[in-house]
Protein backbone atom coordinates (compact mmCIF):
# COMPACT_ATOMS: atom_id res chain seq x y z
CA UNK A 1 0.00 0.00 0.00
CA UNK A 2 1.57 3.31 -0.96
CA UNK A 3 2.39 5.45 2.03
CA UNK A 4 0.87 8.52 0.45
CA UNK A 5 -2.49 6.84 -0.03
CA UNK A 6 -3.06 7.36 3.69
CA UNK A 7 -1.31 10.71 4.06
CA UNK A 8 -0.01 13.30 1.60
CA UNK A 9 3.74 13.15 1.26
CA UNK A 10 6.01 14.37 -1.48
CA UNK A 11 7.40 11.51 -3.58
CA UNK A 12 9.56 11.45 -6.68
CA UNK A 13 8.89 9.23 -9.67
CA UNK A 14 10.09 5.69 -8.98
CA UNK A 15 11.01 3.18 -11.67
CA UNK A 16 11.77 -0.47 -10.89
CA UNK A 17 12.74 -3.38 -13.12
CA UNK A 18 11.99 -6.74 -11.52
CA UNK A 19 15.09 -8.91 -11.19
CA UNK A 20 12.96 -12.00 -10.55
CA UNK A 21 9.32 -12.95 -10.09
CA UNK A 22 9.75 -12.83 -6.32
CA UNK A 23 11.03 -9.28 -6.73
CA UNK A 24 7.96 -8.55 -8.89
CA UNK A 25 5.63 -9.82 -6.17
CA UNK A 26 7.39 -7.50 -3.71
CA UNK A 27 6.95 -4.53 -6.06
CA UNK A 28 3.26 -5.34 -6.50
CA UNK A 29 2.73 -5.50 -2.73
CA UNK A 30 4.64 -2.24 -2.30
CA UNK A 31 2.71 -0.35 -4.97
CA UNK A 32 -0.83 -1.53 -4.26
CA UNK A 33 -2.84 -3.35 -1.63
CA UNK A 34 -1.68 -6.91 -0.75
CA UNK A 35 -2.12 -9.21 -3.75
CA UNK A 36 -1.24 -12.80 -4.63
CA UNK A 37 0.71 -12.83 -7.92
CA UNK A 38 1.28 -15.84 -10.20
CA UNK A 39 2.95 -16.59 -13.53
CA UNK A 40 3.31 -19.67 -15.70
CA UNK A 41 6.95 -18.77 -16.47
CA UNK A 42 8.77 -17.91 -13.25
CA UNK A 43 12.26 -18.15 -14.74
CA UNK A 44 11.49 -16.14 -17.88
CA UNK A 45 9.34 -13.48 -16.25
CA UNK A 46 10.06 -9.82 -17.05
CA UNK A 47 8.31 -6.91 -15.40
CA UNK A 48 8.66 -3.19 -14.76
CA UNK A 49 6.81 -0.51 -12.78
CA UNK A 50 6.96 3.26 -12.96
CA UNK A 51 4.97 5.16 -10.35
CA UNK A 52 4.27 8.33 -8.45
CA UNK A 53 2.07 9.22 -5.52
CA UNK A 54 0.22 12.53 -5.83
CA UNK A 55 -1.71 13.53 -2.72
CA UNK A 56 -4.01 10.57 -2.02
CA UNK A 57 -3.79 9.10 -5.51
CA UNK A 58 -1.11 6.80 -6.92
CA UNK A 59 -0.43 6.37 -10.64
CA UNK A 60 1.46 3.22 -11.62
CA UNK A 61 2.44 2.19 -15.14
CA UNK A 62 2.84 -1.59 -15.18
CA UNK A 63 4.37 -3.70 -17.94
CA UNK A 64 5.25 -7.35 -17.81
CA UNK A 65 5.23 -10.89 -19.15
CA UNK A 66 2.03 -12.92 -18.75
CA UNK A 67 0.93 -12.94 -15.09
CA UNK A 68 -2.13 -12.65 -12.89
CA UNK A 69 -2.94 -11.13 -9.51
CA UNK A 70 -5.64 -12.18 -7.06
CA UNK A 71 -7.25 -10.20 -4.26
CA UNK A 72 -8.54 -12.83 -1.84
CA UNK A 73 -10.78 -12.69 1.22
CA UNK A 74 -7.77 -13.45 3.41
CA UNK A 75 -5.79 -10.55 1.95
CA UNK A 76 -8.78 -8.22 2.26
CA UNK A 77 -8.93 -9.06 5.98
CA UNK A 78 -5.43 -7.55 6.35
CA UNK A 79 -6.46 -4.25 4.75
CA UNK A 80 -6.93 -0.84 6.30
CA UNK A 81 -8.36 1.86 4.06
CA UNK A 82 -10.63 0.93 1.16
CA UNK A 83 -9.57 1.88 -2.38
CA UNK A 84 -10.86 1.98 -5.91
CA UNK A 85 -8.47 1.09 -8.73
CA UNK A 86 -8.96 2.27 -12.29
CA UNK A 87 -7.18 0.24 -14.97
CA UNK A 88 -6.32 1.77 -18.35
CA UNK A 89 -5.08 -0.85 -20.81
CA UNK A 90 -2.24 0.42 -23.03
CA UNK A 91 -0.88 -2.71 -24.75
CA UNK A 92 -1.98 -6.33 -24.90
CA UNK A 93 -5.21 -7.55 -23.34
CA UNK A 94 -6.29 -8.10 -19.75
CA UNK A 95 -9.17 -9.89 -18.05
CA UNK A 96 -10.69 -8.35 -14.92
CA UNK A 97 -13.10 -10.41 -12.82
CA UNK A 98 -15.09 -9.09 -9.84
CA UNK A 99 -18.61 -9.68 -8.49
CA UNK A 100 -19.32 -12.40 -11.07
CA UNK A 101 -18.60 -9.97 -13.90
CA UNK A 102 -15.75 -10.32 -16.39
CA UNK A 103 -14.31 -7.53 -18.52
CA UNK A 104 -11.99 -8.18 -21.46
CA UNK A 105 -9.79 -5.09 -21.68
CA UNK A 106 -8.15 -4.10 -24.95
CA UNK A 107 -5.85 -1.11 -25.55
CA UNK A 108 -7.67 2.10 -24.63
CA UNK A 109 -10.28 0.39 -22.43
CA UNK A 110 -10.94 1.38 -18.82
CA UNK A 111 -12.38 -0.58 -15.88
CA UNK A 112 -12.83 0.16 -12.19
CA UNK A 113 -12.69 -2.26 -9.28
CA UNK A 114 -12.89 -2.24 -5.48
CA UNK A 115 -10.02 -3.49 -3.28
CA UNK A 116 -12.50 -4.41 -0.54
CA UNK A 117 -13.96 -7.27 -2.60
CA UNK A 118 -12.17 -10.23 -4.21
CA UNK A 119 -10.97 -9.79 -7.78
CA UNK A 120 -8.66 -11.29 -10.37
CA UNK A 121 -6.69 -9.41 -13.01
CA UNK A 122 -4.97 -11.63 -15.57
CA UNK A 123 -2.74 -10.96 -18.58
CA UNK A 124 -2.26 -13.98 -20.85
CA UNK A 125 0.28 -12.14 -23.02
CA UNK A 126 2.83 -9.39 -22.50
CA UNK A 127 0.89 -6.28 -21.56
CA UNK A 128 1.20 -2.70 -20.36
CA UNK A 129 -1.36 -0.74 -18.38
CA UNK A 130 -1.80 2.24 -16.09
CA UNK A 131 -3.40 1.69 -12.69
CA UNK A 132 -4.77 4.66 -10.75
CA UNK A 133 -5.52 3.91 -7.09
CA UNK A 134 -7.36 6.25 -4.72
CA UNK A 135 -9.42 6.05 -1.50
CA UNK A 136 -13.10 5.37 -2.06
CA UNK A 137 -14.10 8.62 -0.36
CA UNK A 138 -12.16 10.60 -2.98
CA UNK A 139 -15.10 10.27 -5.38
CA UNK A 140 -18.33 12.22 -4.96
CA UNK A 141 -20.36 9.05 -5.58
CA UNK A 142 -21.60 6.53 -2.99
CA UNK A 143 -19.35 3.47 -2.77
CA UNK A 144 -22.20 1.03 -3.44
CA UNK A 145 -23.13 2.98 -6.54
CA UNK A 146 -19.61 2.76 -7.97
CA UNK A 147 -19.63 -0.95 -7.08
CA UNK A 148 -22.31 -1.51 -9.71
CA UNK A 149 -19.68 -0.66 -12.33
CA UNK A 150 -16.93 -2.95 -11.01
CA UNK A 151 -15.39 -5.04 -13.81
CA UNK A 152 -17.48 -3.31 -16.46
CA UNK A 153 -15.53 -2.52 -19.63
CA UNK A 154 -15.59 1.17 -20.57
CA UNK A 155 -14.37 1.41 -24.19
CA UNK A 156 -11.73 4.05 -24.74
CA UNK A 157 -12.40 4.78 -28.38
CA UNK A 158 -14.78 7.69 -27.86
CA UNK A 159 -17.00 9.51 -25.40
CA UNK A 160 -16.17 10.35 -21.81
CA UNK A 161 -14.16 7.16 -21.25
CA UNK A 162 -11.95 8.20 -24.17
CA UNK A 163 -11.44 11.65 -22.66
CA UNK A 164 -10.64 10.19 -19.22
CA UNK A 165 -8.28 7.61 -20.72
CA UNK A 166 -6.36 10.26 -22.65
CA UNK A 167 -6.13 12.47 -19.55
CA UNK A 168 -4.75 9.62 -17.44
CA UNK A 169 -2.31 8.66 -20.19
CA UNK A 170 -1.04 12.25 -20.28
CA UNK A 171 -0.62 12.26 -16.49
CA UNK A 172 1.39 9.06 -16.68
CA UNK A 173 3.64 10.43 -19.42
CA UNK A 174 4.38 13.57 -17.38
CA UNK A 175 4.87 12.21 -13.87
CA UNK A 176 8.14 14.08 -13.44
CA UNK A 177 6.52 17.50 -13.74
CA UNK A 178 3.53 16.78 -11.51
CA UNK A 179 4.31 18.42 -8.20
CA UNK A 180 3.17 21.16 -5.85
CA UNK A 181 -0.16 22.96 -6.28
CA UNK A 182 -0.40 22.19 -10.00
CA UNK A 183 -0.04 18.48 -9.31
CA UNK A 184 -2.72 18.64 -6.61
CA UNK A 185 -5.09 20.46 -8.97
CA UNK A 186 -4.54 17.88 -11.69
CA UNK A 187 -5.27 15.06 -9.24
CA UNK A 188 -8.52 16.79 -8.27
CA UNK A 189 -9.37 17.27 -11.94
CA UNK A 190 -8.64 13.61 -12.68
CA UNK A 191 -10.94 12.39 -9.91
CA UNK A 192 -13.66 14.81 -11.01
CA UNK A 193 -13.39 13.40 -14.54
CA UNK A 194 -13.61 9.84 -13.23
CA UNK A 195 -16.75 10.74 -11.24
CA UNK A 196 -18.29 12.34 -14.32
CA UNK A 197 -17.48 9.28 -16.43
CA UNK A 198 -19.07 6.94 -13.87
CA UNK A 199 -22.16 9.13 -13.74
CA UNK A 200 -22.43 8.87 -17.51
CA UNK A 201 -21.80 5.11 -17.59
CA UNK A 202 -24.86 4.54 -15.42
CA UNK A 203 -26.82 7.27 -17.23
CA UNK A 204 -27.79 8.71 -13.86
CA UNK A 205 -31.23 10.19 -13.49
CA UNK A 206 -33.15 10.60 -10.22
CA UNK A 207 -35.64 7.91 -11.19
CA UNK A 208 -32.84 5.37 -11.79
CA UNK A 209 -30.99 5.87 -8.50
CA UNK A 210 -31.95 4.27 -5.24
CA UNK A 211 -33.45 6.92 -2.91
CA UNK A 212 -30.64 6.61 -0.36
CA UNK A 213 -27.97 7.02 -3.08
CA UNK A 214 -29.74 10.08 -4.43
CA UNK A 215 -29.92 11.51 -0.93
CA UNK A 216 -26.23 10.87 -0.21
CA UNK A 217 -25.21 12.48 -3.50
CA UNK A 218 -27.38 15.54 -2.80
CA UNK A 219 -26.05 15.83 0.76
CA UNK A 220 -22.44 15.63 -0.42
CA UNK A 221 -23.06 18.35 -3.00
CA UNK A 222 -24.60 20.50 -0.25
CA UNK A 223 -21.56 19.90 1.96
CA UNK A 224 -19.16 20.87 -0.84
CA UNK A 225 -21.04 24.13 -1.36
CA UNK A 226 -20.98 25.00 2.35
CA UNK A 227 -17.59 23.84 3.64
CA UNK A 228 -16.60 27.40 4.55
CA UNK A 229 -19.57 27.71 6.92
CA UNK A 230 -18.43 26.89 10.49
CA UNK A 231 -22.08 26.16 11.36
CA UNK A 232 -22.25 23.30 8.85
CA UNK A 233 -23.39 20.22 10.77
CA UNK A 234 -25.44 17.05 10.41
CA UNK A 235 -28.43 18.97 11.79
CA UNK A 236 -28.15 21.79 9.24
CA UNK A 237 -27.65 19.31 6.37
CA UNK A 238 -30.64 17.25 7.48
CA UNK A 239 -32.78 20.37 7.80
CA UNK A 240 -31.84 21.49 4.28
CA UNK A 241 -33.01 18.10 2.97
CA UNK A 242 -36.18 17.94 5.11
CA UNK A 243 -35.15 14.73 6.85
CA UNK A 244 -34.19 13.77 10.39
CA UNK A 245 -30.58 13.83 11.52
CA UNK A 246 -30.91 10.15 12.36
CA UNK A 247 -31.94 9.32 8.81
CA UNK A 248 -29.01 11.35 7.42
CA UNK A 249 -26.56 9.42 9.62
CA UNK A 250 -28.13 6.15 8.51
CA UNK A 251 -27.77 6.75 4.75
CA UNK A 252 -24.16 7.93 5.15
CA UNK A 253 -23.32 4.79 7.13
CA UNK A 254 -24.85 2.69 4.35
CA UNK A 255 -22.53 4.43 1.89
CA UNK A 256 -19.47 3.51 3.97
CA UNK A 257 -18.72 6.69 5.92
CA UNK A 258 -20.14 9.15 8.46
CA UNK A 259 -21.37 12.71 8.03
CA UNK A 260 -18.77 14.15 10.41
CA UNK A 261 -15.83 12.32 8.83
CA UNK A 262 -16.94 13.33 5.33
CA UNK A 263 -17.11 17.02 6.33
CA UNK A 264 -13.77 16.82 8.15
CA UNK A 265 -11.98 15.06 5.27
CA UNK A 266 -13.28 17.46 2.64
CA UNK A 267 -12.24 20.47 4.75
CA UNK A 268 -8.79 19.02 5.41
CA UNK A 269 -8.26 18.22 1.73
CA UNK A 270 -9.18 21.80 0.78
CA UNK A 271 -6.98 23.34 3.47
CA UNK A 272 -4.07 21.06 2.57
CA UNK A 273 -4.17 22.18 -1.07
CA UNK A 274 -4.44 25.85 -0.08
CA UNK A 275 -1.46 25.59 2.27
CA UNK A 276 0.75 24.58 -0.67
CA UNK A 277 -0.69 27.10 -3.13
CA UNK A 278 1.72 30.02 -3.81
CA UNK A 279 -1.31 32.29 -4.24
CA UNK A 280 -2.01 31.81 -0.51
CA UNK A 281 1.61 31.86 0.70
CA UNK A 282 1.03 35.05 2.70
CA UNK A 283 -2.03 33.78 4.55
CA UNK A 284 -1.57 32.60 8.14
CA UNK A 285 -2.47 28.99 8.80
CA UNK A 286 -5.39 29.93 11.05
CA UNK A 287 -6.89 32.09 8.28
CA UNK A 288 -6.71 29.21 5.82
CA UNK A 289 -8.34 26.92 8.39
CA UNK A 290 -11.11 29.47 8.89
CA UNK A 291 -11.65 29.65 5.13
CA UNK A 292 -12.60 26.00 5.36
CA UNK A 293 -14.93 26.40 8.31
CA UNK A 294 -12.49 25.45 11.11
CA UNK A 295 -12.20 28.39 13.53
CA UNK A 296 -10.21 26.72 16.33
CA UNK A 297 -6.55 26.82 15.27
CA UNK A 298 -5.43 24.25 17.86
CA UNK A 299 -8.18 21.86 16.80
CA UNK A 300 -7.21 22.32 13.14
CA UNK A 301 -3.56 21.56 13.87
CA UNK A 302 -4.50 18.46 15.84
CA UNK A 303 -6.85 16.91 13.26
CA UNK A 304 -4.46 17.82 10.42
CA UNK A 305 -1.62 15.96 12.13
CA UNK A 306 -3.89 13.01 12.92
CA UNK A 307 -4.91 12.79 9.26
CA UNK A 308 -1.58 13.44 7.54
CA UNK A 309 1.17 12.78 10.09
CA UNK A 310 2.58 16.33 9.98
CA UNK A 311 1.45 19.72 11.28
CA UNK A 312 -0.04 22.29 8.87
CA UNK A 313 3.16 24.36 9.08
CA UNK A 314 5.38 21.33 8.42
CA UNK A 315 3.23 20.41 5.42
CA UNK A 316 3.49 23.96 4.08
CA UNK A 317 7.30 23.95 4.43
CA UNK A 318 7.71 20.53 2.81
CA UNK A 319 7.79 22.06 -0.66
Amino acid sequence: MPAAANRPVSQNVTSNVASSFDHWKHLVAQSFVPLAARTSDVDGFRGQMRSRVLDRMSIVEVSGSPYEVHRTEALIAQAGERYFKLNLQLEGTGILVQDNREALLRPGDLAIYDTNRPYTLAFEEAARSIVVMFPCDALSLPIDYVGQLAAVRMPGGAGLSGIVGNFIRQLSENLEVLSGPSGSRLVTNALDLVSTMLHAEMDIAPDRMKPQMLLVTSAREYIEANLSDPQLSPASIASAHFISTRHLHSVFQESGTTVASWIRNRRLDGARRELKDPLHAGKPVNVIAANWGILDAAHFSRIFRDAFGVSPREWRRSG
